[in-house]
């Protein structure tokens, strides 16, 4: 069951991420800080690339699948969680041209790009509970030790081509780099 610890572990990333962006929007917001659009833009794209394009495939394939044949009664969970992984989607994309939008167009903006980014993260954190509360204690009770073998090995990310090391490694730069530009307290880039 060592998925189980590196799914977590890609939530806390995932979790911190999304906090570093709302802690960045409330600078802009309260203190009038002026916007690290360098960061952002690294956080958004760390969210669109990592979720969207690495973990949320892999939990589809590899965890809701066996768990759907070991308990078909699992299945509104499950299509819950791939509803939120569709509906996930459609919501960075709102982030995304948000960040755009008050990039160009500036303070005027800001508003949009603050509500884009805490509905993203509301739905991620509500996502994640569900996941972490509901889905893997099922998983936990009626995976077979040979689904584990299997759900292993593609988290591990050594089973399956396209979730392969180097992707892996991409998306650990990719979270070091956000660190290096973040101002404290969240990073250690410049204040």
């Amino acid at each position: 069951m060592q998925a189980i610890g590196i799914l977590q572990a890609e939530h806390r990333s995932l979790a911190a991420v999304m906090h570093g962006m709302l802690y960045l929007v409330r600078d802009v917001r309260l203190r009038g800080s002026a916007p690290r659009f360098d960061v952002l833009a690294a956080m958004v794209h760390y969210i669109n690339a990592f979720p969207e394009r690495f973990h949320h495939p892999k939990e589809e394939a590899y965890l809701f699948r066996p768990l759907s044949r070991r308990r078909p009664d699992a299945a509104p969970l499950i299509e819950k969680l791939q509803e939120e992984h569709r509906l996930s989607s459609a919501k960075i994309r709102a982030l995304e041209q948000a960040l755009e939008r008050y990039r160009q167009g500036g303070v005027a903006e800001f508003r949009a790009f603050a509500e884009a980014a805490a509905d993203y993260a509301t739905l991620q954190w509500h996502h994640i509970r569900t996941e972490e509360d509901q889905l893997i204690p099922l998983a936990r009770a009626y995976l077979t030790p040979a689904d584990w073998e299997e759900v292993d090995a593609a988290f591990s990310g050594h089973s399956d081509p396209l979730f392969g090391v180097e992707t892996e490694h991409e998306y650990e730069n990719l979270f070091r780099q956000i660190v290096k530009l973040a101002p404290p307290p969240l990073g250690v880039g410049p204040r």
